[in-house]
């Protein structure tokens, strides 16, 4: 398919321009203090999103209709990269709500948009995403929870694992299979409520990175939900909603990757400008050159692909997945790669908390295996690549 130039025009609106300008105050003034200690204590952010709240921010990422600030898809995509910049696992908590809306915002009734995304919008709720389980992690079509319909409800039975929010959530959206007998297709998408009958949760898991976002299981067990929780109220259509979910999402989560980057390069900038050996900074130094520009230059091809998924996503071109893979495989991987480097040109100091890359270089490592990992990406591109071989000349 020939390529739309409109889609490659990354110019950036005097609106959203604005709205991250602010993002940036707000995260210096609210993230930068509290990271190191929210990490070490496994404490969730709930004052940084206080005050994310009483800014407004959250609406940055809904549409106008539900209360939000209707500045699309690019917007998410900014404030997912600019929040991770600062950190990482701040970025996941507060991003794994407008995961958990996706969902109702792809296949949602209008009364149930209107009821759940308005209060996602407004930071009243807090949302959660109920797909992997402990056999279904990037097997998703394996799922085993079930819902059974039972008068005018559904009874819910399963287990959900690595769930971001979990146990904070005000609602889940969680997959079942209403028939089993279709496998994948016979899957759909319901919405959980906290303090529904029969919704529990596990431990909270101790993680290497983003130790500020809460992991935990989500358990159901005849867990009743109401059927006008079934997300669009039609069965068997939750395997869409996944995919439509996963493929609008893995932009943010490359563009998380991006800033996450942005942030350790940052960093090593800023070190190798005041570390002095043999009589100078370090800066000076052609081999510290070297990584910076590496750094410097896989960040920008990062950013260019995750931009370039997003605009494909707004549009609702065909070859969204695909490079919606891609953004998320590269960055993912860049973020890495930068993390490590950044971590190398600090010495044995990037080793200790006294610097902020010994956490960004634990924090990253998730973006390689969290929706979706890698090898994942890899095979998703593999198969357009398939697809496409067949047309070739």
């Amino acid at each position: 398919m020939a390529h739309d130039p409109s889609l490659l025009d990354f110019n950036i609106s005097p609106e959203l321009q604005e709205m991250g300008e602010l993002l940036h105050e707000v995260c210096r003034n609210e993230i930068i203090p509290r990271r190191l200690e929210l990490d070490e204590k496994e404490e969730y952010p709930f004052e940084i999103f206080k005050k994310f709240k009483e800014a407004g921010l959250p609406a940055i990422m809904y549409p106008e209709e539900y209360g939000g600030a209707g500045l699309g898809l690019f917007a998410s995509i900014l404030f997912a990269e600019i929040v991770s910049e600062y950190c990482l696992g701040v970025n996941t908590a507060i991003s794994a709500t407008k995961l958990g809306a996706l969902p109702i915002e792809h296949g949602g009734t209008e009364e149930q948009k209107k009821k759940y995304l308005s209060a996602f919008a407004s930071g009243e709720k807090i949302g959660a995403f109920g797909l992997t389980e402990p056999n279904a992690g990037s097997d998703v079509p394996n799922l085993s929870t079930t819902a059974v319909k039972k008068g005018d409800r559904y009874i819910l039975n399963g287990t959900k694992q690595w769930i971001s929010n979990s146990g904070v959530a005000d609602v889940y959206t969680i997959f079942a299979l209403t028939d089993k007998s279709k496998g994948p297709r016979g899957m759909s998408c319901f919405i959980v409520e906290k303090g529904t009958k029969g919704l529990s949760y596990g431990k909270l898991e101790q993680k290497m990175g983003i130790r500020c976002s809460h992991t935990r299981q989500v358990i159901l067990e005849d867990c009743e939900v109401p059927e006008e929780n079934l997300v669009g109220l039609k069965p068997n259509r939750g395997f869409i909603h996944a995919i439509q979910t996963l493929t609008s999402s893995r932009p943010a989560v490359a563009a998380s990757a991006v800033g996450l980057a942005t942030g350790a390069y940052k960093e090593a900038v800023k070190y190798a400008r005041a570390r002095e050996q043999f009589g100078k900074n370090i800066i000076n130094f052609q081999a510290v050159q070297h990584m910076l520009a590496d750094m410097a230059t896989r960040i920008e091809q990062a950013r260019l692909i995750t931009y370039r998924a997003a605009k494909y996503a707004m549009a609702g071109h065909p070859d969204t997945a695909k490079y919606s893979a891609m953004a998320k495989y590269a960055a993912s991987e860049t973020a890495v790669a930068v993390c490590n480097d950044s971590l190398q040109l600090h010495g044995g100091y990037g080793f200790t908390k006294d610097y902020p890359i010994e956490k960004m270089y634990r924090d990253a490592k998730i973006l390689t295996i969290y929706e979706g990992t890698s090898q994942i990406q890899k095979n998703e591109i593999g198969a357009y690549i398939i697809k496409e071989s067949a047309t070739l000349k």
